[in-house]
């Protein structure tokens, strides 16, 4: 398979209404995206396919009301950087500023439970920012 080999930066924008049921094909196409257009390492590849997952899943079950979308973009500048944004409306039904969240992830790492720990156990760990 031939990878991007233009050198300028790519960048794809998803709006998606804000329904669980959209992720698999949000999964399905993240990966598809990353092994066609970046050089990252194949581990690589699945745990941003997971932090694309996790965020989408985030910002649908938290950050929008179910008749709301979401907005995915991915930025690939080659051989600098890859950027990963999810945007939500904020119409969920617990509204928490940035410094609250921030604050709720670092809380969460040592959470014990099944959920709530995506943001602190997926996302952090394998990204430069959140």
């Amino acid at each position: 398979m031939m990878k991007y080999q233009n050198k300028k930066p790519v960048k794809i924008s998803i709006t998606l209404p804000a329904n669980a049921k959209f992720l698999s094909s949000i999964r399905l196409f993240t990966l598809n995206f990353i092994k066609n257009m970046t050089d990252l390492e194949e581990k690589w590849t699945y745990r941003f396919q997971s932090i694309v997952d996790e965020l989408c899943t985030n910002a649908i079950e938290h950050g929008s009301a179910s008749d709301e979308e979401i907005i995915l973009t991915l930025l690939y500048a080659p051989k600098k950087s890859f950027e990963v944004t999810v945007e939500d409306t904020g119409t969920g039904k617990i509204h928490k500023k940035a410094a609250e969240l921030q604050k709720l992830v670092q809380n969460k790492k040592t959470a014990n439970g099944l959920r709530g720990r995506g943001l602190s156990k997926i996302v952090q760990p394998w990204t430069d920012e959140i």
